[in-house]
């Protein structure tokens, strides 16, 4: 089962994908559940932001502590459909957060972003276990001002397009508060 969820900047995603996540339960079918997850359940979380400055290790402390010590985190800014590729058999639950921080990542070290994009995309009809994702939508404010503003806007709609396209749930967090889009 694959989940995205989306917000805008502090709406309450983060917080939202790992409640789901940590809500998580396998029945017969391997769906979820209400019920706390089992604490024999494997859970991963892939971490993309990079500590470059006092604020980011600050945000990054934050997440740390909301997380309990049930979760293995691996810190991947770049090669995250590799890493999933890797982790997947050996996790029952994995949550990416960003996909956003990801994708400005690529961008700022002059990858091919489409081509990394459409990689992670055709990865993931390959996992064995559940996946949660988490981006911002950022395309509902101003048009930027700048090219490389314009952009990573742009990357983002067609990324969270192309997450969406093979999610089993999505949902959109606005004020804290989580709605069911799909």
């Amino acid at each position: 089962m694959i989940t995205l969820v989306l917000g805008g900047a502090r709406s309450g995603k983060s917080r939202f994908a790992l409640e789901l996540a940590n809500n998580f339960i396998f029945s017969k079918e391997g769906v979820r559940g209400g019920d706390r997850v089992s604490p024999t359940l494997k859970k991963a979380y892939v971490a993309t932001a990079q500590a470059l400055d006092e604020e980011m290790k600050e945000r990054i402390e934050k997440h740390k502590k909301e997380r309990s010590g049930e979760w293995a985190t691996f810190e991947e800014p770049m090669n995250i459909s590799t890493l999933i590729s890797d982790i997947n058999r050996s996790y029952d639950v994995i949550l990416v957060d960003c996909l956003t921080l990801w994708l400005s990542n690529l961008l700022l070290n002059n990858k091919n972003v489409e081509a990394e994009i459409e990689s992670f995309i055709s990865s993931l009809s390959t996992i064995h276990c559940s996946l949660f994702t988490v981006s911002n939508e950022v395309g509902l404010g101003i048009v930027p001002d700048n090219a490389l503003s314009r952009r990573f806007r742009d990357l983002s709609g067609y990324l969270n397009q192309k997450i969406a396209s093979v999610a089993d749930e999505v949902y959109l967090v606005t004020a804290g508060i989580p709605m069911k889009i799909r």
